[in-house]
């Protein structure tokens, strides 16, 4: 009998299994920060998410659009709880009143009602495998003031670095409706890699859902760190707040 050739295989993959998100996380950045979503947030936020004109927002989401305080109230409530997804608030650093905080104050000083009256945004991590070290990045709510953003750019960077330095996930995702063009050209600009379209993957709101799958692996984020980092410095941007560079010219 002749000797059969061996099947190719993957690469061996050291190291221990990757750490889950917790909402206890506080990422600062310099335009935002992020903490963990809570219930006290939805009164600051509801005004930029509901309503008539800001119903488009929810079309490609899950959930929403939300005519009713109360019901949208519960809804950050049960988000307050989850553990899969983790759902993050993201703060304006900008909107802080100056006399919230002082050189010598500590966390504990922070005015937390202060705090929740800056969220301008939420988002979420999901689909959480240590084992496998993979995890995605989704329920990414902007209100239109954090939309177009330098401060939208960094939130996102946040979340990626913390899951790629901290946490110690190997791949990171970004899914969305095939529909969704401002969210394919973000995943995109961001730096992602589009991997596929999965034909007829949900029902969302009676609708037929096709996916497209982006991602960013580990040994592709310095690259993209450092472009997501080089595009957010001040330098980058002029007296009037327009960038020299664009996000993706970094890359190149």
């Amino acid at each position: 009998m002749a000797n059969r050739a061996p099947n190719p295989v993957g690469a061996i993959v050291t190291g221990n299994p990757a750490r889950r998100p917790s909402r206890d996380t506080r990422l600062l950045g310099r335009h935002v920060t992020l903490v963990g979503l809570s219930v006290t947030h939805a009164d600051a936020l509801y005004p930029y998410i509901s309503g008539p004109e800001n119903a488009h927002l929810w079309d490609y989401m899950h959930d929403g659009p939300y005519d009713d305080i109360a019901v949208f109230r519960a809804s950050l409530k049960a988000k307050e709880t989850s553990q899969d997804p983790v759902f993050y608030a993201i703060l304006s650093n900008s909107r802080a009143a100056s006399a919230s905080r002082t050189d010598t104050d500590t966390d504990a000083d922070i005015d937390t009602d202060n705090e929740n009256s800056r969220i301008i945004g939420m988002a979420s991590y999901l689909r959480i495998d240590p084992g496998h070290r993979s995890i995605e990045v989704g329920n990414i709510m902007y209100s239109p003031q954090l939309q177009r953003t330098p401060a939208a750019t960094e939130a996102m960077y946040l979340m990626a670095r913390h899951a790629f330095e901290d946490l110690g996930y190997r791949r990171y995702e970004w899914k969305c409706n095939s529909l969704n063009a401002p969210s394919r050209r973000a995943a995109l600009r961001l730096g992602f890699t589009f991997e596929g379209l999965f034909r007829k993957h949900l029902i969302v709101k009676g609708r037929n859902r096709d996916t497209a799958w982006y991602s960013i692996v580990d040994d592709e984020w310095p690259k993209v760190k450092q472009a997501l980092e080089s595009w957010l410095d001040p330098a980058n941007f002029d007296g009037e707040g327009r960038q020299r560079k664009r996000l993706e010219e970094f890359r190149q």
